[in-house]
C-alpha cells in the first residue's frame, strides 16, 4: 500500500491550482491564504509533503513537540490507541490518518468516506448479483441452444453491452425509465438509498432508487458473464469426465448443473471478483448521473473544489477494496475447485 500512497501522492502534487485560494473562495487575500498553507503544509517543499503523508497514513507515526511545526499532534485530529513521549518528539499508535476535507471545514475524510462508502457497496453488490444472476442464467441458456437463433441473439446483445459506456447507458436509462416510462415504472430519474422525511422525521430507505443505477451499473458485467459462463460450459462439456457421466446413463439436466456448471464458473468468478473491484471505481459517473450518495459522487465533487485530502483518501480506500476483494477471490477458487488444496 505504500507504492499506492506514493503514486496517489505524487498524481495529485503536480495538479494545477492552489488549494488555499479554492477553500477561502471570495475572502482570498494574502494573508489568510499563507494561514492556510502553513495549517496544511503547502509551505514546505514537496519532499516533506510527501514525508508528512506518509506519517498521517502510517499507524506508528512520530511527531515534534514543536507546536509551530506541522507535524505536531494538536495539528491534527488523530484516532490514538497508544503514546510514548520523549524529549523532543512524541511517537503515536494511532488509525491512519486521512486529513480532513479542505472544503468541510472541521470534517475528516474518513468521516466522510465511512457515510459514502456504504452507499457505493450496496449499489455495486446489487449490480453485481444482476449480473451474476442474469449472466450466469443466460450463459447456460445459450450453451444449451448453442447455433441457434437465441444463442446468436444473446451474443450479439452481450457485444452490445460489452461497448455500450456507463455513462452514455446511464443517462438513456435514466431518462427512458425515469422520465418518458415514470408513470409506469414509478421510478425517479435520481434519488439515493437514503432520503430526508419532509415532515421531519429523519431518513428512511427507498429501494427503488437502486434499482436504475445498479441496472445501468451492471450492464457490461452481465454482458461479460454471459460470454464467459457460455463459452466455459461449451469447453467443460467437452471433458472426459463429461463423457464418463454420459456413459453411466446420468441426465442432461444432471450432468449440466452438478458436473459441468461448477467447473466452469472458475473464469466467471475471476472476471466477477475483477468487476466488482473495478465497480467501486467505476460506479463515479453512473452515481453522479443518478445522485446515488456513495463515494464516487464524493470524488467528483472532491475533483471540482480541489479537495485533494479526500481524492487522495477515496482512491486509497477504493485500492485497499481492490486487494481485499482479490485475497477473497483465491480463497473461493478452493471451494470451487477442490484441487488446488493438493
Amino acid at each position: 500500500m505504500c507504492g499506492v500512497a506514493s503514486l496517489v501522492f505524487c498524481l495529485f502534487s503536480i495538479l494545477p491550482g492552489d488549494p488555499s485560494k479554492m477553500m477561502l473562495g471570495q475572502r482570498d487575500n494574502e494573508e489568510m491564504r499563507l494561514a492556510i498553507q502553513k495549517k496544511y503544509g503547502f509551505d514546505q517543499p514537496v519532499q516533506k509533503q510527501y514525508l508528512y503523508y506518509l506519517n498521517d497514513l502510517s499507524p506508528i507515526s512520530f511527531h515534534s513537540k514543536n507546536e509551530n511545526d506541522f507535524t505536531n499532534v494538536k495539528n491534527h485530529q488523530y484516532s490514538v490507541w497508544a503514546s510514548k513521549s520523549f524529549s523532543e518528539f512524541d511517537v503515536l499508535v494511532k488509525t491512519p490518518y486521512l486529513r480532513e476535507s479542505f472544503v468541510r471545514k472541521g470534517t475528516s475524510v474518513t468521516t466522510i468516506i465511512a457515510d459514502t462508502l456504504p452507499n457505493t457497496f450496496v449499489l455495486a453488490f446489487a449490480a453485481m448479483f444482476i449480473a451474476l444472476a442474469l449472466g450466469i442464467s443466460l450463459g447456460v441458456y445459450s450453451a444449451v441452444h448453442q447455433h441457434k437463433f437465441i444463442d446468436q441473439f444473446l451474443s450479439s446483445i452481450s457485444v452490445l453491452g460489452m461497448a455500450l459506456p456507463s455513462f452514455f447507458s446511464a443517462i438513456i436509462i435514466a431518462w427512458l425509465f425515469g422520465f418518458v416510462w415514470q408513470q409506469y415504472t414509478g421510478l425517479s430519474m435520481t434519488g439515493s438509498l437514503f432520503e430526508v422525511d419532509d415532515y421531519g422525521n429523519g431518513e428512511y430507505i427507498v429501494w427503488k432508487n437502486l434499482i436504475l443505477p445498479a441496472l445501468t451499473l451492471g450492464i457490461r458485467p452481465l454482458a461479460v458473464v454471459m460470454q464467459l459462463t457460455r463459452n466455459s460450459i461449451l469447453d467443460t462439456l467437452g471433458e472426459d469426465f463429461i463423457r464418463t457421466a454420459k456413459a453411466k446413463g446420468l441426465s442432461a439436466r444432471r450432468i449440466l448443473f452438478v458436473h459441468a456448471l461448477p467447473n466452469a464458473l472458475n473464469p466467471v468468478v475471476t472476471a466477477a471478483s475483477g468487476w466488482l473491484a473495478s465497480m467501486l471505481a467505476g460506479a463515479v459517473f453512473v452515481e453522479y448521473i443518478f445522485g446515488w450518495n456513495g463515494l464516487g459522487k464524493e470524488i467528483v465533487y472532491a475533483l471540482n473544489y480541489l479537495d485533494l485530502p479526500l481524492v487522495m483518501g477515496a482512491v486509497l480506500t477504493l485500492s485497499i477494496c481492490f486487494v481485499i476483494i482479490t485475497i477473497l477471490t483465491d480463497i473461493i477458487y478452493y471451494f470451487l475447485d477442490p484441487k488446488l488444496w493438493v
